[in-house]
This record gives C-alpha cells, structure tokens and sequence, in this order.
C-alpha cells in the first residue's frame, strides 16, 4: 500500500511541478496573465481533442467492454446531476448569488481532462481506467456546456444540442469511436501516431496555464479565504467519496469493477475544472471566486488525491 501511495504522490507532484514554468515566465514579466488565453484555445481546440481521440483509439471493444461502458455513463450522467441539484443545499442561499452559483460549479465539475486523463495514463498506463475516465470525461463536458453554462449564466436559453454537438472533446470521441469500429487505424496506423503527437501537447501546456494564473494572484490571500477550503473540501473529499460508494456498491451487486471503481475516483477526485474562469469571463461570473477555488483545489489536490486513492486501494 506504501508503493501505491508513493506512486500517485509522485505522479501528481510531477504534473503540479510542470506549472512552475508559467509561474517564472509571468513573474520575470516575460509572459502576461492574458496571453494564458491563446494557449487555453490551443488546449481546448487541439490538445484535448486529440487526447480524447488518441485514447479512444486504443478501446478494445468487448461485450463486457461495452456493458461496463454504458454502466459508466449512466452513473456519470446520473451522479453529476444529483450533485448538482444537491449543491444548492450545500452552498445555500446566503450568499450572493453569482458566488453561489460559482461554487456550485466548481464544487460539480472536476479537471478530469486536461489533469485526470493524462495522470490516469502516468500510473495506469493503457488500463482500461482509462477507457472509463474517458467516457466520463465526455459526460463532463456536455453537462458543462449545457447544465454549467445556464448556472453561471442563468440563462437556460443558453442551453444547446449545438452546442453539445460542437463540442471538440465530443467531436473527437464520436470520430475515435467510428474509426475504432471500422479498424481504420489497422490500415493507417500514422492516425495513432498523429493523434498522440498532438495529445502530448495537454499535460505541460494545461500545467503551464495553470503556473501563470498561480503568478497573478495573492496566495496568501487565497489561503485566508474560507469560501477556499469550503469548496475544496467538497470537491477534493466528499463528491470524490460518495463517488466511490456508489461504484463499489455497484461492483458489490455485480455492475462494476475495480477498473471502474478508479477510474470513478481519477473523474471526480481531481481538482476543479479550469472552464469556470473562462465561463465566469463570459457570462459576468464570479471571476475571483473561479480563479480561488480551482487554483486552491488543485494545490491542495497534491495531498488529497494520493491519500483517497492509497484508500480506495485499501477497500
């Protein structure tokens, strides 16, 4: 268990070490905090895609294949919208309201693309995880496009099966998925070559972004806030808990198994999703709540990850 301790410790420390480029380039003023938007685009456009198309690529579909994957998705659809109508009691309602809404985001809605895929492929490797951290990734971001915008927005007309339907991470899955099923690659194996190329371009420039945001904000200002540690620990602990339960149960009844049951862990144990700073930009959000709690869950995502993962190993 000490092993497998250490494993994620170091896994999850290498891949917040990788922010500290971005941190010195702001701080020697040789990037600017605004220029982090061109490298977010380069993220969202091409690196995540990519990554999501790369990892489907590599899906080796059985009948138990797929019945795990429909299981998978139905509990992510499921659980992220329990949690979500359950953050209105958690968050409550004395706050202001655009605080309120942020924190229900942030407290739902987890980094498991730009962090948790990547992390779940470093201590993994080509497990079938990773296949399930996918498919809950795509869950992600559909509900974030559509359940994530109307929140912060609160505008419901905002919602979108357009939206759904351009999303790049869903483009990219349904195409894997397609080119998975008529054994393209076998023919063109330089789409896999391709497509790797391009995903390895999301765990240093997702972590750079990060660096950047680091250099512009007061940390100990972050640390003194409660509203920091409140959303962390609902997002880091308890979502990631109740998560977990709910797929041992699952695997208890004979649904699910360990695969499963980690791969649940990776897509809602990591840290905040970085979306809530750009949603906050775009629709007049609480911007300084989005920048606080997904730079505070992801620090304290360094201790938090590697200990709920030593127990869920440990069950």
């Amino acid at each position: 268990m000490t092993d497998t301790l250490w494993i994620m410790l170091r896994s999850v420390l290498m891949f917040v070490l990788l922010a500290v480029p971005g941190y010195l380039l702001v701080r020697c003023k040789v990037l600017q905090e605004k220029e982090a938007g061109v490298i977010s685009k380069l993220l969202m456009r091409i690196g995540m895609p990519f990554l999501v198309l790369a990892c489907t690529l590599d899906i080796t579909f059985t009948a138990e294949m797929t019945k795990n994957i429909f299981i998978t998705a139905a509990f992510g659809i499921a659980f992220t919208f329990v949690a979500f109508f359950v953050s209105i009691f958690i968050v409550g309602k004395k706050k202001e309201e655009s605080v309120q809404r942020m924190q229900r985001l942030c407290i739902v809605f987890s980094n498991n693309g730009f962090l948790g895929i990547p992390l779940a492929k470093a201590v993994f490797g080509d497990s079938p995880v990773v296949t399930y951290l996918i498919i809950l990734n795509v869950i992600t971001n559909v509900l974030l496009v559509t359940l994530g915008v109307a929140l912060i927005s609160g505008d419901r007309k905002l919602i979108s099966l357009k939206k759904v339907l351009l999303n790049p991470v869903v483009i990219a899955f349904a195409l894997g998925l397609v080119l998975n099923l008529l054994g393209v690659t076998a023919y063109v194996p330089e789409i896999n070559a391709y497509s790797t190329h391009l995903s390895n371009i999301v765990t240093p420039l997702s972590m750079t972004v990060l660096g950047v945001k680091m250099a512009s904000v007061n940390l100990l200002k972050l640390f003194s806030k409660f509203s920091t540690y409140f959303v962390s620990v609902f997002k880091l602990i308890v979502v990631p808990t109740l998560a977990v339960a709910v797929v041992v149960a699952l695997k208890g009844l004979g649904l699910a198994n360990m695969e499963m049951v980690l791969g649940a862990f990776v897509a809602f144990a990591t840290p905040t999703s970085g979306l809530a700073s750009t949603f906050a930009d775009q629709y007049d959000g609480d911007m300084d709540g989005a920048v606080s709690y997904t730079l505070g869950s992801t620090i304290f995502s360094i201790l938090t990850i590697p200990v709920l993962y030593w127990l869920v190993c440990m069950i």
